[in-house]
């Protein structure tokens, strides 16, 4: 597991665009407007070959609820969850009271903290920055994240006081299993009927899970751990407090799964918050299943499971790759056929593909289908090799690393997925000059 970042502070002292600017990306929504970030956003930043896990604790609203509240909840986010804290303050506003009841939470914490000083443009600002120390933090470092003065002083910091990895505590083979989806989908059920006993809570009310709940078990002398995750619900609709964790924590349990069940509600149909859920999983490279739950909630012919499978199919154009599951929860209805799944889609998540073999069917690929020239180059591949598995992971070593069309790398996708069974994981190519 990846160790953790949180960043937090007072509202428009810049956390969504120091958040952007260490992940290199325009994720966080940024704006003059406090409380411009309305829900937590989660990303990965690598710093010299270090990699960690980033959480934006933006959302503070001052017109909806008493000012120290929230930040208290704020900082208790980051108390809870992250390996270290990012603690932003507003050198032009100077040191503020709430600066200071933030920084006495974060100290009961013992967690390493860094004041990160920011909005210090010019010389004259850079140089208040020392007033920070009188915040007691052992960390101070003066940037300007709109101009990107100071990052590299900070991220060095950051990989410094950072622990390399988080504990793994189960054994290398253990199959993680998270099971994510909308509110009151069936998720908790799912697990009862999967460990066949009464884990979690269950509720017809949404929203009764709030915490990411690991469940360690065998079956058939293998080992697996079921987490149980709240529902993520879309954005604008996760409201401050324990929800707001709970979301946190299902974003989190995605990272440490190796496969996902996407619960989908056979009573409600597939909505637009499914597709975005899948995408979490497809963003952290997980192996992914599709179930179909409360299947027993809906009238049946004998087309209606191809009639669904067909819905589904277009409903996930770009999950043509991930088996579906049809299942009662409830019931615990063909929940042994999901079982033969989760191995399969593991072992495949977990595939290594010998490099001669590899290379055959690149090879082969381009022959059928030669690659048109793309920024002005013919793209030639000399040589691919796999790299990491979970999820499999391809470098093709090349003349130009810029010469390749999307659809041409998608082509090359589809043969390895024709040649070598990689039915329910992500695959990965990454092209590389060769030097």
């Amino acid at each position: 597991m990846m160790p953790k970042v949180a960043i937090v502070g007072r509202p428009n002292v810049g956390k969504s665009t120091i958040f952007n600017r260490i992940i290199g990306d325009r994720i966080a929504i940024t704006d003059d407007q406090p409380g411009a970030t309305r829900d937590r956003i989660y990303g990965h930043a690598t710093w010299l070959s270090h990699t960690f896990s980033l959480i934006d604790t933006g959302g503070i609203e001052l017109s909806d609820a008493p000012f120290l509240s929230q930040i208290k909840a704020q900082a208790e986010l980051a108390i809870s969850e992250s390996d270290l804290v990012l603690f932003v303050c507003d050198v032009q506003g100077g040191i503020h009271p709430d600066d200071q009841l933030v920084m006495k939470l974060l100290f009961a914490a013992e967690k390493p903290v860094i004041v990160v000083v920011n909005k210090a443009d010019n010389e004259t600002l850079q140089s208040r920055f020392y007033e920070f120390y009188e915040l007691g933090a052992e960390h101070v470092i003066a940037v300007s994240a709109s101009h990107g003065i100071g990052f590299g002083d900070l991220l060095d910091r950051i990989v410094d006081l950072l622990p390399e990895k988080t504990e793994e505590p189960y054994a290398e083979d253990t199959i993680r299993i998270a099971i994510i989806g909308r509110p009151n989908v069936g998720k908790s059920t799912l697990t009862n009927a999967i460990l066949g006993f009464e884990r979690v809570i269950t509720s017809a009310e949404s929203g009764t899970t709030t915490d990411s709940i690991d469940t360690l078990f065998q079956r058939d002398g293998k080992e697996y751990v079921v987490i149980d995750t709240a529902g993520i619900r879309k954005r604008g609709k996760v409201f401050e407090g324990i929800e707001k964790y709970s979301v946190l924590r299902a974003m989190q349990a995605i990272e440490r799964s190796d496969v996902c069940l996407l619960v989908l509600d056979a009573s409600t149909g597939i909505q637009e918050q499914d597709k975005h859920i899948a995408g979490y999983a497809l963003e952290n490279d997980k192996a992914l299943i599709l179930v179909f739950n409360k299947y027993d909630q809906i009238p049946k012919t004998n087309e209606t499971m191809s009639e669904w499978t067909r819905k589904i199919r277009q409903e996930f154009p770009f999950l043509s790759y991930v088996p579906i599951a049809f299942i009662s929860a409830l019931t615990a209805s063909r929940i042994p056929t999901l079982f033969p799944l989760i191995d399969k889609v593991y072992e495949n998540y977990s595939r290594r593909v010998q490099t001669a073999a590899l290379n055959e069917v690149i090879t082969e690929a381009m022959l059928l289908n030669p690659p048109k020239i793309h920024n002005q180059h013919l793209l030639k591949v000399y040589y691919t090799t796999q790299v990491t598995s979970k999820c499999p992971t391809f470098i093709l070593f090349v003349n130009y690393a810029k010469s390749i069309h999307f659809s041409y790398q998608r082509y090359l996708e589809n043969r390895l997925r024709e040649r070598f069974d990689f039915e329910g994981t992500p695959i990965k190519l990454i092209l590389r000059n060769r030097e």
